[in-house]
């Protein structure tokens, strides 16, 4: 049986961070308040020569360092973003030249802060199907450039960053104990489109505005269809969530984190946590948050690990990996 085994991951963050304190100049707020009800306290902005593009090129070098690979070995390259460089082509066909890859194809998914997740399934279905052998999946939103600076509900929510992991196809004998992508659940709901959004866009009102977010419905939801879709993660498999090593969520809000972990009965010792340093980075999120925790040693080889995200639409999935 084939599986999608990650072989390499990477990341890049803006030079700049932006502290909370710095934050509260702009708007009224304070330190205290954001990481009481976030559990943020800086986040990285993206100066005007960094680009949605130009942090995955990064985070994509780091991955193809950390896998022992070079370009030439990748059939393809899949990019998460909300907030191409251009409304077309896709982003990802400008890291795909600038990476100096001639070979293969590259193109871009939306599904905001969902969008790593929609990527590496796709990307393991294009695996096993034999479309490819080598894909190198990334995650890269510069959120700050959407945000309205006078709103104080969301401008200290959101930071910059880019993430990046290397699938590669290997052959297993088909059970729980297997490496690689054991089973992967998405969805989306319709319905709550106008719960998360940035309006205008090319097909109707010509411009992009800024984002817009109801966050006590989000807060709402998000819990309950997050850890539905993690157990559903889990029966797939039959397998169970006291099985696991490590929780990767998306970090959006730490309160969310920590309830849909308490929901699942995971320990918090179990969850990586990166919100604190880099607030939240959308489709970003999820490999940032897995590169810091594979590079700092405590993602070590046969670890089970979910990872699992919402963003807008509603989207929202989740994928359990043995490492």
């Amino acid at each position: 049986m084939i599986r999608s085994v990650i072989c390499g991951v990477g990341s890049a963050l803006p030079k700049k961070s932006l502290s909370n304190d710095e934050i509260a100049k702009l708007v009224k707020t304070s330190d205290s308040w954001i990481v009481q009800r976030t559990g943020i306290r800086q986040r990285y902005i993206a100066t005007d020569n960094e680009t949605t593009v130009s942090l995955g090129i990064k985070a994509a070098q780091a991955a193809l360092i950390n896998s022992g690979m070079t370009v030439k070995d990748i059939d393809c390259i899949i990019l998460a973003t909300s907030t191409p460089n251009r409304t077309f082509p896709a982003s990802a066909v400008e890291i795909q030249w600038a990476l100096g890859m001639k070979h293969g194809f590259a193109f871009d998914i939306q599904a905001v802060c969902s969008g790593f997740i929609f990527a590496l399934v796709t990307g393991d279905a294009y695996l096993r199907c034999g479309a490819a052998k080598r894909i190198l999946v990334i995650g890269s939103d510069t959120f700050s450039r959407i945000l309205d600076w006078q709103d104080r509900t969301t401008c200290i929510l959101f930071g910059d960053g880019s993430g990046a992991a290397i699938l590669e196809a290997k052959k297993f004998e088909g059970t729980s104990a297997d490496y690689g992508i054991l089973s992967a659940k998405l969805r989306s709901d319709g319905e709550y489109a106008d719960k998360l959004y940035v309006d205008g866009g090319p097909s109707t009102t010509q411009t992009t505005g800024y984002l817009r977010m109801e966050g006590r419905e989000v807060f709402k939801h998000a819990v309950n269809i997050i850890t539905d879709v993690v157990d559903d993660c889990f029966a797939a498999v039959e397998m169970k969530p006291s099985q696991l090593d490590w929780f990767v969520p998306h970090q959006a809000n730490k309160r969310i984190i920590e309830a849909s972990a308490k929901k699942l009965g995971i320990t918090k010792d179990r969850i990586v946590i990166t919100i604190d340093q880099h607030g939240n980075t959308s489709a970003a999120s999820v490999p940032l948050a897995l590169a810091t925790a594979v590079q700092d040693g405590r993602i070590k080889k046969g670890d089970l690990i979910m990872l699992e995200a919402m963003g807008g639409g509603f989207t929202w999935g989740a994928i359990l990996i043995r490492w």
